[in-house]
């Protein structure tokens, strides 16, 4: 076994004992867990929300959410495969409520000024490239890019098969690819080849 291999181990025996004292209302040892999780969940829910506000608010309803729900979580998964699983669908309702709110605004909006056609800069930033994803592949973009789970991981966050999550993976990656090469090339390689 090397090291990483473990460290992980003992680092998911770890939160497992965490799990399990939170479980019979040890709240020491839920602010444990929080400490392990929260960077990772803010930066993971600030790339699904594009914002700071809201990925701090997101977080912070998610670790709620998962004290709410602990005694529903079993070791058959792994923890950051059940807490993912959570952030992806909150913050999916997150966006969703969002557009909706929109659609609302955009009914009852009577005076649209009209904007100048602008240019499109050839420095397209990491937020343009995750625009041009549906939040599906935001989620596992995010997930294998970032916090660089193994797409087993994240079939069990998403509930498919790993085969069908790494075609996923590779279509994406080719969209982005596209988007480079249409936008001009070389400024935007370094954001490609990272994922």
């Amino acid at each position: 076994m090397d090291r990483q291999h473990r460290e992980y181990q003992s680092d998911s025996e770890e939160i497992e004992m965490l799990i399990e004292r939170t479980k019979h209302g040890d709240k020491e040892a839920f602010a444990s867990i929080i400490r392990n999780f929260e960077k990772p969940m803010y930066i993971y829910c600030y790339h699904m929300l594009k914002s700071k506000e809201e990925a701090e608010d997101a977080r912070q309803e998610i670790f709620i959410r998962v004290y709410e729900q602990i005694h529903k979580y079993r070791p058959n998964m792994s923890f950051s495969a059940w807490l993912y699983k959570i952030a992806y669908n909150y913050s999916l309702n997150q966006i969703r409520s969002k557009k909706r709110w929109f659609r609302f605004i955009d009914r009852y909006k009577y005076d649209q000024p009209e904007t100048s056609t602008q240019q499109i800069d050839s420095q397209t930033t990491l937020k343009d490239f995750l625009n041009l994803l549906t939040i599906e592949e935001r989620h596992i973009l995010v997930l294998r890019a970032i916090h660089q789970y193994h797409f087993d991981e994240i079939s069990e966050m998403l509930n498919m098969k790993p085969a069908t999550v790494r075609k996923k993976y590779e279509r994406l990656r080719k969209k982005l690819q596209t988007k480079e090469v249409n936008e001009g090339g070389r400024a935007n390689a370094s954001i490609t080849k990272s994922i």
